[in-house]
């Protein structure tokens, strides 16, 4: 017999079974392809904005260039544009108030981040619920196959393999399409789980800096007059 008409003489049962996990299988494929996909510019564009962001440039220039660029930008370029705004917000209506600028800062970076990390997380507990569930669908099926095959000796007074064959076949066919749908998609949670991580763990370094350097210039600038403060450049240096 080959594996098409084995499929096709399964039980009902069992081809409905078999059809859950081919797309369980397919779904959580086409989610690896393109969280794969996401992760890699993800990882991308926070490397080329680190290099943008530590190389000295003022910050205004940046912060112009990012949002010319609003569309096209995530990551790091999001949350450095969520900061630098309401900094500049603090600084008009709280000018000299350096905590409450800061804490402002804080809070508005926190909410990009945490979109941020929403949006990297998305579909991932799809590949969760196909890599624990699908080897228990498919012992569903190797379970009714196994039964199917029990009754069809019960039925007779001799017993012959080609009876037994067609159930047995059938059972593990859908043991190891459970296998076939569950293993990629545990193994792709499991790796790209750690790349949120780490993608997380930049953001958050990044905010931490971002308001180290924030506080530095705001201390430095209070010792000047109002409109040297407000025309004196912010760089990374």
């Amino acid at each position: 017999m080959s594996l098409w008409n084995m499929v096709a003489q399964a039980s009902i049962t069992v081809q409905l079974v078999m059809f859950i996990l081919l797309l369980a299988s397919v779904m959580s494929w086409v989610i690896i392809y393109l969280k794969y996909d996401v992760l890699r510019k993800a990882r991308a564009d926070a490397l080329r904005f680190e290099d943008q962001f530590w190389s000295g440039i003022n910050l205004a220039d940046l912060y112009a260039r990012v949002k010319k660029n609003a569309v096209e930008e995530s990551g790091l370029a999001r949350i450095f544009v969520a900061g630098f705004s309401e900094f500049v917000r603090m600084r008009k209506h709280t000018p000299g108030n350096t905590a409450t600028m800061l804490a402002g800062v804080q809070r508005g970076m926190k909410v990009a981040q945490a979109r941020e990390e929403e949006r990297l997380d998305a579909h991932l507990s799809i590949l969760a619920t196909v890599g624990s569930i699908s080897p228990y669908i498919g012992l569903f099926g190797t379970v009714w196959g196994i039964m199917r095959s029990f009754t069809a000796l019960g039925s007779v007074q001799q017993a012959s393999l080609a009876m037994v064959a067609p159930g047995i076949a059938e059972a593990l066919i859908a043991t190891a399409m459970g296998l076939f749908a569950a293993i990629p998609a545990v193994i792709a949670y499991n790796r790209y789980v750690e790349r949120v991580d780490q993608l997380a763990n930049s953001y958050e370094n990044f905010a931490e800096e971002f308001v180290g350097i924030l506080q530095r210039q705001s201390q430095s600038l209070q010792h000047e007059e109002d409109d040297q403060r407000a025309e004196r450049p912010l760089t990374t240096e």
